[in-house]
């Protein structure tokens, strides 16, 4: 039987998709505190056509701020044009820059270092952040690293096992200056962390990971939180099945 193919209502950018989407995620243009909780609303709303997510999205959002504003197509217009000036302003000169200024050292030199010498700086730093924080944290959770065979391992770096149930780590090193709000689960992770709950039962959290000499720190410490009452939730789930 052939696979039903689902309907895509989204305009393609075609080669503009790419800088459109790096200057949307730089600056955070589409961030709930920009455009309000999408994802949580159109589960809400469960919307039959597009038509009636788009009534019930101008109905129902605000952005995710201190002081909430209502979301109107007259703020999504503001948006594009906040986007189209970083674009013209700020990342086509930047990108312009980089482009004369590249040579054929810096690409051999870049593999190099993405393939040997970022690999060991993450792996050194994955394994800090669990043996030197998570598992002194949660010591009556067994970590351990993702099997290479599962599904789901290209995504989750470790596994904390709760008896026969367990959660997902995945570890995003990050330099000290960085803003990790920009960071965004692709489609494809959500499904893989989907994929990895279905299976285990527990919850995927990502944590972002930073390096100061030789002191490695967990940047986003509310996770530790979020992590304690998923695995309170395990042991709970555990005891009453």
């Amino acid at each position: 039987m052939a696979k039903k193919q689902t309907k895509k209502y989204a305009k393609p950018f075609g080669t503009k998709e790419k800088v459109l989407n790096y200057a949307s995620n730089t600056y955070q243009l589409t961030r709930p505190k920009k455009v309000g909780a999408v994802m949580a609303l159109i589960r809400e709303c469960q919307p039959q056509a597009l038509e009636e997510w788009e009534e019930y999205y101008f109905e129902k959002a605000y952005t995710a701020t201190k002081e909430p504003i209502k979301v109107t197509q007259e703020l999504l217009d503001e948006l594009g044009e906040r986007l189209y000036a970083k674009i013209t302003e700020v990342v086509i000169p930047e990108w312009t820059k980089a482009f004369e200024d590249l040579t054929l050292e810096d690409c051999k030199e870049y593999i190099y270092q993405v393939t040997i010498v970022r690999t060991y700086d993450g792996f050194l730093l994955e394994k800090s952040v669990v043996n030197d924080g998570l598992a002194k944290s949660f010591p009556e959770v067994e970590f351990e690293e993702s099997d290479a065979e599962l599904d789901h391992a290209g995504d989750i770096d470790y596994i904390g096992r709760v008896g026969k149930y367990a959660f997902g780590i995945q570890i995003k090193p990050i330099t000290a200056s960085a803003n990790f709000g920009n960071y965004k689960v692709t489609d494809r992770m959500a499904a893989s962390f989907q994929s990895f709950e279905k299976e285990f039962g527990g919850k995927v959290f990502v944590i972002f990971s930073t390096r100061t000499g030789s002191k490695k720190s967990i940047v986003n410490k509310e996770i530790l939180d979020e992590i304690k009452i998923e695995i309170e939730r395990l042991k709970k789930y555990k005891n009453e099945r």
